[in-house]
């Protein structure tokens, strides 16, 4: 049967919901399919020579950064992608990171570096971290931007402490369920909210830490994240509580071979179900380009969302963004 866990401090943005569901110790995406792949999947996948493999080989796109000398000293809200899933986000004063990767993984580097010195990302109120997969979850980058915003709070999902007291300087943090609004001193209010994913960072911590997306508000503008996903219901569940979305920041990359990533990940036209089940008024495209995880030529992604647009799949307008450009809200 398992039990339902939640921060106790934290009230439900969604009514009737007991929280997130475990089986042992380990989380579940109930009522959601759990996607978790098995050992013998990911090995077919690392063993199987890649159709696209040529068509990879050709493909000469690449994100352009624009490097950024220090934040805009300028009134208003507005975002900036950072590259991959890593956000910088002014809304009413209030500075927010997201899922902040500022280099390159072991074994997998940036085909675009970070468009900021990461010493001039402050000062920072809070540190938001979807789920603890290597590219969202980083300690290196984690070190060096505490370093400089040793009062950043980071907001997170249940059980991200665990990793969290690891660093050499533990941050302030606080946990949030599925669906609980997290204690804020700001003007903002800040929702962790449902994905379809996993967590897994050994051999033997699979499951022990959770996943989800953020909704961001300030009573006038309004943004999601949506972390990592696999399309399903929970996107028309947000969007029936939280309402319609002004901007939504969805991932596009990462969806090949479809056998072992479309239970975990969302391909360009999940995305733009996704953004019109959100009611977006903007999509704004993440998770490509960045890092090469997945079977696809680095460029399909953008490319296939382009032709969706074209086709008027799309309800929201599409802003596409290189790494370092400002988007104002």
């Amino acid at each position: 049967m398992g039990k339902y866990v939640y921060n106790s401090i934290l009230p439900f943005v969604r009514t009737n919901f007991n929280g997130n569901r475990l089986v042992g110790d380990r989380f579940t995406n109930y009522p959601y399919p759990d996607p978790a792949p098995e050992l013998k999947t990911v090995l077919k996948w690392k063993l199987s020579a890649n159709p696209q493999r040529n068509e990879k080989k050709q493909d000469r796109f690449a994100l352009r950064a624009q490097f950024l000398p220090g934040l805009p000293d300028t009134p208003g809200d507005f975002l900036i992608w950072l590259g991959h899933a890593s956000f910088f986000i002014r809304m009413s004063g209030v500075q927010l990171l997201i899922d902040p990767l500022v280099g390159s993984l072991p074994l997998i580097g940036r085909k675009v570096p970070f468009p900021i010195a990461p010493a001039q990302l402050q000062p920072i109120d809070y540190i938001l971290i979807s789920h603890a997969h290597r590219d969202h979850y980083d300690t290196r980058s984690l070190r060096k931007l505490l370093k400089h915003n040793p009062t950043a709070e980071v907001l997170g999902p249940l059980r991200i402490s665990l990793l969290l007291k690891k660093l050499a300087f533990s941050p302030v943090c606080q946990e949030a369920g599925w669906y609980q609004p997290y204690a804020l001193k700001k003007s903002l209010k800040i929702v962790f909210l449902p994905a379809v994913h996993w967590h897994r960072r050994g051999l033997f911590d699979l499951n022990k830490i959770l996943w989800g997306s953020f909704h961001i508000s300030n009573g006038t503008s309004s943004i999601f994240f949506g972390g990592d996903t696999a399309y399903h219901k929970h996107f028309r569940h947000i969007a029936d509580i939280m309402g319609p979305v002004d901007v939504s920041l969805l991932p596009i990359g990462a969806y090949k071979p479809e056998y072992l990533m479309k239970q975990a990940h969302l391909n360009p036209e999940e995305a733009v179900m996704a953004a019109n089940h959100l009611q977006s008024k903007t999509l704004i495209p993440m998770h490509y380009g960045t890092l090469d995880l997945s079977d696809e030529p680095l460029g399909e992604p953008l490319r296939w969302l382009r032709q969706l647009e074209a086709e008027n799949k799309l309800a929201a307008s599409l802003s596409v963004l290189q790494p370092g450009e400002v988007f104002y809200l």
